[in-house]
C-alpha cells in the first residue's frame, strides 16, 4: 500500500472531486460550487471538503448542501476507483465561510472607494 503524505492526498482529492463534480454529477444544485480546500485526518479516515458558492442567500446554501449531500455517495465511489489508497476516506462537505467573508470585505472596500469619489 502506498504511503501517502496527507498534503498530497488532499490535493488529489480536491482535483478529483472537482473533476467528478464537473463531469459526473448532473445535479443543478451543485453547478456553481468552487472547491476551496480539503482537510484529511491524520489516519486518512475522514476528508472534509470545503467549498464556496457565489450566492450568500441561505436558501441557495441549503440547496447546494443538499445537492452535495445527495452526490457524496457517488463522489466517494468515484474517488475510490481514482485514488490509489487502500481505503477511501469518508467525505463530508462544508461551506467555506472565509471566502464569502473576503468577498464581502472586497465589496465594502469598493463601495467605500466609490463613495469617496
Amino acid at each position: 500500500m502506498a504511503h501517502y503524505r496527507v498534503g498530497r492526498l488532499e490535493q488529489e482529492i480536491q482535483r478529483e472531486v472537482n473533476d467528478i463534480l464537473l463531469k459526473r454529477v448532473r445535479d443543478p444544485r451543485v453547478q456553481g460550487v468552487t472547491l476551496t480546500g480539503v482537510e484529511v485526518t491524520g489516519d486518512l479516515q475522514q476528508a472534509t471538503i470545503f467549498y464556496s458558492i457565489l450566492s450568500d442567500k441561505t436558501e441557495d446554501e441549503q440547496k447546494t448542501a443538499q445537492g452535495l449531500e445527495k452526490a457524496s455517495g457517488l463522489i466517494r465511489g468515484e474517488l475510490g476507483s481514482r485514488l490509489s489508497i487502500y481505503k477511501t476516506p469518508e467525505i463530508k462537505f462544508e461551506l467555506d465561510t472565509s471566502v464569502q467573508y473576503g468577498d464581502k470585505i472586497d465589496r465594502l472596500i469598493n463601495k467605500l472607494k466609490q463613495d469617496n469619489n
